[in-house]
């Protein structure tokens, strides 16, 4: 099989591979769509993880082989792949956390080499441990919204961590990929959503995908602050959601909350940075600084329903779709967007 294996920082390379093998209660699945996304771009650029590894997590694919022991799937089914899943047993499962479970932190699905997603390959191996989080895809749904559920997953896990009550003003920074899911999510949560990105093409969708207000910062530093006073009578926004890696905004955000409010993290993924920040603000005004980081297994059912039934309807956000031998272009893309560019999709030949 054709395979995009990751050699080092920026070197990606089109090999040719064995086919994964799999074990009795394990699947083969022929990967038909995978999403790019940018924990594995901050992977490659930065080479983080020592190679050689096959990134690739966002998949959707077809059942091609079946374990003698596997009693759930069938071959030919097609399905959402889900590449991370807790004990639900251990400390911090029991803590609702499970993003820090030691077996969440393993890898379910891989193409060869240390487990990595494995969705820039034509076939990968999915283990039982993460066959909870597989979802068949309906016929009527396309392998790129299978793709899709991983990503909303993540972001739903973040609205659900929000104290929010119906009518809250929340702003949501950034309005790439991510950024919109929030938006929408949020929208469809009851919540006023302000929206800021610097470009208008993408403040034009998310006005699309619920948004209430629309604020571009590059005209002019006080225009959000002023916005946020007139909308919220002064009281000052009750959440912010930070969809960009950028801590002018973080500070932004916390200034423009209200006591009692919060800043949600979703980009400050790159380890060793710091940053400068008011503690008094959380510790006297009681402004809570949150993150949240990857997806929970228990929503994913919520989350089908979301996509399937298109309530987030997520083809409004893929713009660009490459061929597996073009993996690099699409990671260039997705690292360096366009004002054209959204959600970047892997797209095998013939699905």
């Amino acid at each position: 099989m054709q395979a995009v294996v990751y050699r080092g920082a920026n070197d990606l390379r089109v090999e040719t591979l064995p086919v994964p093998k799999i074990g009795p209660r394990e699947l083969l699945v022929k990967v038909a769509a995978c999403g790019v996304c940018p924990t594995d771009i901050k992977k490659i650029h930065y080479g983080t993880v020592p190679p050689p590894r096959i990134f690739g997590h966002e998949t959707a694919g077809t059942i091609v082989r079946v374990g003698p022991k596997v009693t759930k799937f069938r071959i030919g089914d097609r399905v959402a792949l889900h590449h991370h899943v807790p004990c639900l047993k251990c400390h911090a499962c029991r803590h609702h956390a499970f993003a820090q479970c030691e077996q969440y932190k393993r890898t379910g699905i891989n193409a060869g080499f240390e487990p990595a997603g494995g969705g820039y390959a034509e076939y990968v191996r999915v283990m039982p441990f993460v066959f909870a989080g597989v979802v068949k895809i309906p016929k009527r749904n396309s392998f790129l919204e299978g793709a899709m559920l991983e990503p909303v997953n993540t972001v739903l896990k973040a609205v659900k961590r929000l104290n929010l009550l119906r009518g809250d003003v929340v702003l949501v920074a950034g309005q790439g990929p991510i950024g919109l899911m929030f938006t929408r999510l949020l929208a469809l949560h009851g919540a006023n959503i302000i929206a800021s990105d610097l470009l208008d093409s993408r403040l034009n969708l998310a006005r699309e995908f619920g948004a209430k207000w629309l604020c571009n910062p590059s005209r002019g530093q006080k225009g959000l602050s002023s916005q946020v006073d007139r909308v919220t009578r002064g009281r000052g926004l009750d959440a912010a959601v930070i969809a960009v890696p950028s801590d002018d905004v973080v500070r932004e955000a916390q200034q423009l909350l209200r006591g009692g409010g919060q800043v949600l993290l979703f980009s400050h993924t790159r380890r060793g940075e710091q940053a400068r920040l008011d503690l008094a603000t959380i510790c006297v005004d009681e402004k809570d600084l949150i993150g949240s980081y990857s997806a929970d297994v228990l929503l994913q059912n919520e989350v089908a329903r979301l996509v399937f039934r298109r309530r987030l309807n997520v083809n409004r956000l893929i713009t660009h779709q490459f061929p597996l031998n073009q993996t690099s272009a699409a990671i260039k893309l997705a690292a360096h967007p366009t004002a054209e560019s959204l959600k970047i999709v892997v797209r095998q030949a013939g699905t």
